[in-house]
């Protein structure tokens, strides 16, 4: 199985989308995929229960791709070896009138990890400078002051809108968060394959909407947002990576693979020591216990 250099997936410069590419060839067959996937993941797995313990660093890992990119799947297969109580996942959809109420980063604020915990937004925050961006008029719903028709939503609002998450991320990072953005890309041709599947198998219709043939119309407007989005918030700090999508075992496998060996550079996490009195009295305790 090919080595990579999880480096070669960040994003560090300015990019043009359609040439960042959506395969990547590992030269092994599923199976192998699959059981370097499990290895790589019962690895996060384990360095999480480390992270829990020494209670420092949060991680943040953001997915962001088109319709059937496999955002769900890859989030099932690249935790599953977590401790329940170390990871939780949020999928953020149209705005509740609840989070409506609140300005567009307060639902992302209130759900980012504790110290020692995962959190994953599948969807997350970018959905405000994409989906919105795509169909402004979504950003009526949102009841800002100073916007009172899409005549309103320029490029000056973006730019505000950008530097807010820009800010944002770097005030997390400067407090202790670690931060992955992956984008899932995906062709236009696989997505139209993923679709059809949805159509032609039974078991999969829940998953269409005639929504996704509406959004998949859009498909070049999305491009370039997403592509305006990942230049203007790549940062050290924050990082985007371009994960090919078109196969979903590969996917998973690179994005486990980058979340390991990036943490594994913090030599700082380890399992906090026992205090030295608890520690001098070990004996004692085994003692105790064995002689109850």
């Amino acid at each position: 199985m090919k080595k990579i250099d999880t480096d070669d997936f960040k994003i560090t410069s300015k990019i043009n989308l359609s040439e960042q590419p959506s395969s990547y060839a590992l030269n092994a067959s599923k199976d192998e995929i699959k059981d370097a996937l499990q290895f790589v993941s019962k690895k996060l797995g384990k360095l999480q229960n480390t992270m829990y313990a020494h209670d420092k660093y949060a991680v943040l890992v953001c997915i962001q791709g088109m319709d059937t990119s496999g955002k769900d799947s890859l989030i099932r297969e690249v935790f599953k070896n977590f401790n329940a109580r170390g990871v939780v996942s949020h999928s953020f959809k149209v705005p509740t009138d609840l989070e409506l109420g609140h300005d567009y980063l307060w639902r992302h604020y209130i759900a980012l990890p504790e110290r020692g915990k995962f959190a994953i937004f599948n969807r997350t925050h970018y959905e405000n400078v994409l989906v919105t961006r795509v169909h402004p008029n979504y950003i009526l719903n949102e009841r800002i002051p100073s916007v009172n028709s899409v005549d309103d939503i320029d490029e000056a609002f973006w730019d505000k809108r950008f530097e807010q998450i820009n800010n944002f991320e770097k005030h997390i990072a400067d407090n202790g968060t670690i931060i992955f953005k992956f984008f899932l890309n995906l062709s236009k041709d696989e997505q139209k394959n993923r679709l059809l599947r949805r159509l032609n198998k039974k078991e999969k219709h829940w998953k269409f909407s005639p929504d996704d043939l509406k959004e998949r119309a859009l498909w070049d407007k999305y491009q370039n947002c997403y592509e305006d989005a990942i230049n203007r918030t790549s940062k050290p700090h924050a990082p985007w990576y371009n994960i090919p999508a078109n196969d979903k075992p590969t996917a998973r496998y690179i994005v486990a693979k980058i979340m390991y060996d990036t943490l594994s550079q913090y030599t700082d996490i380890k399992e906090p020591e026992l205090d030295d009195k608890v520690k001098a009295n070990l004996e004692a305790y085994i003692n105790q216990l064995n002689n109850e």
